[in-house]
Order: structure tokens, then C-alpha cells, then sequence
């Protein structure tokens, strides 16, 4: 790695961080007056959005998306596989509105988790799970209900590439519940934002988007057979795109 693109990381991070507190500052001041879907637009959608951009032209980080023809047009609950940081940026920009399930500790940062919290959130309590799935199970649906998208990192935490941690099963029970599908992503962030670190890799992130998918009734055995399909494709598309960019990277 260059200095120069050691530089160009620190400036990204610089950047990263001054426009963050210009958006959560103002739209704590602001979007309060706004309707949700217009608040959403300003708080998270552009300013991610933004984030993506910055990442291309500063650590040339780019991006390449297989099925979007697979979206469907009413919200649905998202499962992602959590490799880094980029995935939440990607995502949060490419859907609207949107909200998380997150950790509580969160809204509690000044400005920051001030202005997530404008975005209703579904924030839990992870040192209790039961009561966190209740949570999800109660808050899910009527998220849905008023047209907004879920996005669930059912791994919990950003994992490391080849190290994938355990896949929950909140989402696939909301899905479940409402009749709505999940929709499946799949991708290789990791390989260029690592999770631990600041360093970057240049390079191209493959995402993958599969076929919504539902579950056949709404029982627990359903929910779970739900979780394990969803499961399933996303760890079997991660490591085809993880072994690919690995096979990439030694042919040069």
C-alpha cells in the first residue's frame, strides 16, 4: 500500500466523519417538521449515498450489482450478509425508505444517534434475545404495514470474509408473519473494507441480489425452513464471490 493511498484512506475517513455531523446536526434541527419518507431522504438515503461516492473517488472502492431486476415493488424485509462498513452505506442508499434493527446503545450518541432515532429504528437490547425477538416480531410488521423496507443483518455483527457468524432467524420470522418475502443479498465487501483496521483495497465489490423468497405458512418449523433457505444462498453466493475475487487476485 502507497503512502499516497494511505493518505487518500485518511482523508476518506475525514470526510466520512465532517459530513456525517453536518447531515445528523441539521436534520436533528430540521427534518423533525418533515414527513418520514423526506426525512429518511435527507438523513440517511443522500448522505449514504454519498458515503459510496466518496469511497469510489478517494480509495477507488467500486461496485458491480447482479439482479435488481429480483426487487420487488412493496417492501419487503432485507437479509445481508455484514462484512464492513460498505454494505450499510450501499444499502441504506439503495432503498427508501428503510429502516434497522440495531443496537439501543446507538441512540444514545449525540447528534448521531439522535438523528437515527428520527428514522425508527427497531433498536434492541442484544444482552437479552428473547426479548429482542420480541421486539423485532412486534415492530417488524408494522414497519412494513406503513411501506417501509427492514434491513436485517441476521449475523448480528460485521464478521470477518470466510468467518461467517450465526444467522438469526427475526427476519425470516417477520417475513413469516406478514406473508412478505425476504430478500437475500449476497457479497464480497470484506475482500476490500476490512471489518478490523482502516486499511482498504482497491477493487471492485461484487453484490448479488437473489429472488425473493417466502415461507410456506407461519408456523416455527416454516420460519426456521425460511431462515435456512435464506441462509443458504447467501453463505453459498459469499463464498463463490469471496473464492472468485481470491482466484482474481493470485492470477495477477
Amino acid at each position: 500500500m502507497t503512502v499516497l493511498y494511505r493518505l487518500r484512506i485518511a482523508l476518506l475517513y475525514l470526510m466520512l466523519g465532517l459530513t456525517a455531523a453536518v447531515w445528523c446536526i441539521t436534520g436533528v434541527v430540521v427534518t423533525p417538521f418533515m414527513s418520514f419518507r423526506n426525512r429518511y431522504l435527507y438523513i440517511a438515503y443522500s448522505w449514504c449515498r454519498c458515503a459510496v461516492w466518496m469511497t469510489r473517488w478517494l480509495v477507488n472502492i467500486q461496485y458491480q450489482v447482479t439482479g435488481w431486476e429480483h426487487v420487488p415493488k412493496q417492501p419487503c424485509v432485507i437479509l445481508s450478509n455484514h462484512q464492513s462498513t460498505w454494505e450499510t452505506f450501499f444499502l441504506t442508499g439503495s432503498f427508501e425508505p428503510l429502516t434497522q434493527v440495531l443496537k439501543r446503545e446507538i441512540l444514545a450518541i449525540p447528534f448521531f444517534g439522535w438523528a437515527i432515532w428520527l428514522l425508527k429504528p427497531i433498536a434492541i437490547n442484544r444482552s437479552n434475545p428473547k426479548e429482542a425477538l420480541k421486539q423485532v416480531a412486534e415492530q417488524g410488521p408494522e414497519r412494513l404495514k406503513k411501506g417501509i423496507w427492514i434491513l436485517i443483518f441476521p449475523e448480528g455483527t460485521r464478521t470477518p470474509v470466510g468467518q461467517p457468524g450465526k444467522f438469526t432467524r427475526s427476519g425470516a420470522s417477520i417475513a413469516a408473519a406478514t406473508g412478505l418475502p425476504v430478500l437475500p443479498i449476497a457479497h464480497n465487501a470484506g475482500m476490500f473494507w476490512p471489518k478490523e483496521g482502516w486499511s482498504k483495497r482497491p477493487g471492485t465489490i461484487q453484490v448479488i441480489i437473489g429472488p425473493p423468497m417466502y415461507a410456506e405458512g407461519q408456523e416455527p418449523r416454516a420460519v426456521a425452513e425460511l431462515n435456512q433457505r435464506a441462509e443458504r444462498w447467501i453463505r453459498e453466493h459469499t463464498s463463490q464471490l469471496e473464492r472468485q475475487e481470491s482466484e482474481r487476485r493470485l492470477s495477477l
